[in-house]
């Protein structure tokens, strides 16, 4: 299978390479990036079978492109940009694999080309130009956006499972919310108090973090996807515990001084609960912290 990484950073660049062992891959990175996979390949460590160095096409320029499937990992804030320039281009069908919520509904409303949704637990950090280190093996979970089952979606979760743990599901929807509770309680606390995500599995950050997860179950609720607190809770839980040296994407963001995603996590929850009628005090509160720092640097 022909697939383009459409935003090859940290997890992008890992689920890429991971691919490129079995599948003809092309990552659309920045331009530092790029170059050193041109040169020198692609780096992988952290990998089961040790480290190795595998070799996709790399480029800077996202538009006119064809291939089976476009794999979309950009921050949330730049889904519409991805989909104007993927729509220059041609595939079969477009899976996201990105953080918080919404983003699947961006890429529908600008490309005919059909969206499949996914989740990935996998830990990435991008080292350095040409190198990226697995963190933690995960599981790469997807399925068509609305649930049920697809043919399409059984067709690129066998194209996966020769390089990543992969699941096809016919949930989406309640699998997309209940990665929302996980990051909703984890992201923002971690980042805001710079520590890694096992920090949230004691006080005084757990009582916090529950909160924040319990509330956007909640929501998830008010809009008919079954997600209980007890499974919310759990899924926090396991996540934290397995990885708990790991460093959360927002906080790795609030680290490099970067924008962040607290718009489609914490922000996602405030906005829908406010349309449902009730209050999420604790998502607020987290939600204006990182803006207010993020204004503070002029991100915003």
């Amino acid at each position: 299978m022909h697939i383009v990484v459409f935003g090859a950073g940290s997890l992008g660049s890992l689920v890429g390479g991971l691919l490129a062992r079995d599948h003809d891959v092309t990552l659309v990175a920045r331009e530092d990036h790029a170059r050193a996979v041109r040169e020198s390949g692609l780096r992988l460590e952290g990998v089961v079978d040790g480290p190795t160095t595998v070799s996709p096409a790399a480029v800077t320029d996202g538009t006119g492109l064809e291939a089976d499937l476009a794999v979309v990992t950009v921050k949330s804030f730049d889904t519409a940009a991805a989909a104007t320039a993927l729509a220059t281009g041609s595939f079969d069908a477009v899976l996201s694999l990105q953080n918080g919520m919404g983003n699947e509904a961006t890429l529908a409303s600008r490309l005919e080309t059909p969206i499949l949704a996914g989740t990935a637990t996998y830990g990435a950090i991008l080292r350095e130009p040409g190198v990226v280190e697995c963190t933690g093996r995960g599981e790469v979970v997807l399925g068509a956006r609305d649930g049920g089952s697809s043919s399409l979606a059984d067709r690129v979760g066998a194209a996966f499972a020769a390089g990543l743990e992969t699941t096809v599901v016919e949930d989406m929807p309640r699998r997309l919310w209940e990665k929302l509770a996980v990051n909703a309680g984890i992201n923002p606390v971690t980042a805001l108090s710079d520590t890694d995500n096992g920090a949230i599995l004691a006080d005084p950050a757990s009582d916090l973090a529950r909160a924040a997860t319990r509330e956007t179950a909640r929501v998830a609720r008010a809009r008919d996807v079954s997600l209980s607190d007890r499974e919310a809770l759990a899924a926090l839980e396991g996540i934290a515990e397995a990885t708990a040296a790991n460093t959360s994407s927002m906080r790795q963001d609030v680290l490099a001084g970067r924008r962040t995603e607290i718009d489609a996590i914490n922000g996602y929850v405030v906005d829908r609960a406010a349309e449902a009628g009730f209050e999420v005090p604790t998502n607020r509160v987290l939600t204006t912290l990182l803006r207010t720092w993020e204004r503070g640097r002029g991100l915003r």
